[in-house]
């Protein structure tokens, strides 16, 4: 369904397709083998503490640590001074998490992304951090068009579309979000690996 409706208006378009999480890949792979545009995923990690609500930062693709803005400047401040030791600790870690996932192949080339219509897909959207560590990634690049595609985000996600995107495709805005598998009746992504490989053979999927 994101497929058809996109390629209503940018079948003909520079495009490029970024995927925020494994499941994005899936949803990403139909829309550019609609589309006829590259494929690829980005690899972020989120820094969690115990009994905080959110990430309290997370790590971009290009190893930058960026906060997370569900806080407050305050909470940050509070949160930084209780727990900085640990936090610098999982900056290193989740950097070098970051570093044994990405392996070679179908990871986001920012060079590549000058002058397309950058489309961003995930499986679900409760929070906007996904989307706030890829702009800091993208923040070098002179895009045409930020658009996000997803089957279902909460609405201060779709807020956050509204204010950061230049076009939304979102099928359900959810009020209450749960978790993103409540949502789906089969929990079917495959593996990382497996979704590396789709994502390097996108192009033999074209329509």
């Amino acid at each position: 369904m994101l497929a058809s409706r996109l390629a209503d208006k940018y079948r003909y378009e520079n495009c490029a397709v970024v995927a925020l999480d494994d499941g994005g890949a899936i949803i990403g792979a139909e829309i550019s083998g609609r589309l006829h545009c590259a494929l690829s995923i980005t690899i972020s990690q989120e820094i969690d503490l115990p009994r905080e609500p959110w990430a309290v930062g997370g790590i971009a693709p290009d190893g930058q640590f960026v906060y997370n803005p569900q806080y407050s400047k305050a909470d940050l401040d509070e949160i930084a001074d209780e727990n900085r030791g640990f936090i610098e600790e999982q900056k290193i870690n989740k950097f070098h998490d970051i570093n044994d996932i990405i392996g070679e192949a179908g990871i986001v080339d920012r060079d590549a992304l000058d002058g397309q219509n950058i489309i961003l897909t995930s499986e679900g959207l409760a929070d906007s951090f996904k989307l706030d560590l890829i702009m800091t990634f993208l923040k070098t690049v002179k895009y045409e068009k930020i658009i996000v595609a997803t089957p279902i985000a909460s609405v201060k996600v779709v807020d956050w579309m509204h204010v950061h995107a230049d076009d939304i495709y979102c099928l359900s805005v959810v009020e209450e979000f749960t978790d993103t598998n409540h949502y789906y009746d089969l929990q079917d992504v495959p593996d990382h690996e497996t979704i590396l490989k789709i994502v390097n053979q996108n192009i033999l999927n074209w329509q």
